[in-house]
């Protein structure tokens, strides 16, 4: 009897296995024409494309990534702008990191930016911005005097508030977020997000308390990196998360890389097959469908988070899909981006 449940188990695992390598994506290398460090990456639909990181830059594209078009703002050609929010192919929002911290807005695809936000106190690193819509957003930082950073927008980011230091989040010592990919925040519902913290020590933050997270954490190079939600806009939605991380500086790691839940946090599940090393985004595509990169390369997992399969070698820091569409681009080190390229079932 036990012989027959095991040949079963297995049989069905070869069966999992299968189906998931006959529907394996390819990534497109896309030519961009920049050597910065990308990683603030958003795509608006399968045709506009913005990206944002090191030494000021900022990209776009209005054709699938055929073309791009390279700006280096005007004053802050030393800045790090981590992440970005577009809402067409004329207006987006950037964020500059630290020293000081910024938040510039353009209106007119990139040919001027607007400061709308600048906070110069000692210790200040923004790491993420999510939006609602075009309306709503919010940004987060690392701690300041024990407790997360936020500011919040009303008014599509003309203009941000800090939230008052009472009702930020408490941090643990040594705990803070990573920079890495601005997915480390996403929104819940209409009126709530999520983020997901690293360091000494990695939890999920929600309007309720904090749950520690099973993924590798102790070391301030550790910890979660990356969440995704897949029905955050659904009536009683946010139930099936991914996060992923590891360690930044051991980028061939699948130790407690990776987890699912399939009831909106409370609980984790660690795949059979973990996505191939430290990952730093990870992007839904549908229900089941899911795709994370990091240093070494790029994964994908068909069953909802339960096995990857590593389809390229190729590293990036951030992958997005798109708000009104089907693709799926990524961003990197040197200038690199790329293109999922989905198997027509």
């Amino acid at each position: 009897m036990l012989k027959k449940l095991f040949t079963s188990s297995l049989l069905l695992f070869l069966i999992s296995i299968t189906a998931a390598y006959s529907q394996l994506a390819e990534v497109e290398i896309l030519s961009s024409g920049t050597n910065a460090s990308l990683r603030g990456l958003s795509v608006v639909n399968d045709n506009v494309v913005w990206v944002s990181g090191s030494n000021g830059t900022v990209g776009r594209t209005t054709n699938g990534g055929k073309t791009w078009q390279w700006r280096t703002v005007t004053g802050f050609e030393k800045n790090d702008f981590r992440d970005i929010e577009a809402f067409d192919a004329s207006t987006a929002i950037i964020m500059s990191v630290a020293d000081p911290a910024y938040i510039l807005k353009t209106t007119d695809a990139g040919e001027s930016w607007k400061v709308v936000y600048e906070n110069k106190t000692k210790g200040m690193f923004l790491d993420a911005m999510e939006f609602w819509n075009e309306q709503s957003g919010i940004v987060i930082g690392d701690p300041l005097e024990g407790r997360f950073f936020i500011a919040r927008t009303f008014d599509g980011g003309n203009s941000w508030q800090d939230l008052p230091f009472d009702k930020r989040p408490k941090a643990d010592s040594g705990e803070a977020c990573f920079a890495a990919s601005g997915t480390n925040i996403r929104v819940l519902d209409k009126d709530e997000a999520v983020f997901v913290s690293g360091g000494t020590r990695s939890r999920l933050f929600t309007k309720n308390e904090p749950v520690t997270l099973p993924i590798i954490q102790g070391k301030e190079t550790t910890g979660a990196n990356s969440i995704a939600i897949w029905d955050h806009f659904k009536m009683k939605g946010g139930k099936k998360m991914l996060v992923v991380g590891g360690d930044f500086n051991a980028d061939s790691s699948t130790t407690n890389n990776c987890f699912y839940s399939n009831d909106g946090g409370q609980t984790w599940l660690a795949p059979l097959v973990p996505p191939h090393g430290y990952r730093s985004s990870v992007e839904y595509f549908s229900k089941m469908e899911a795709y994370s990169c990091g240093l070494n390369g790029v994964d994908q997992t068909t069953d909802g988070g339960k096995t990857w399969v590593w389809i390229s070698k190729e590293g990036f820091h951030v992958c997005r899909a798109s708000k009104l569409g089907d693709a799926i681009y990524l961003a990197g080190g040197k200038g690199k981006v790329g293109r999922i390229i989905r198997k027509k079932s």
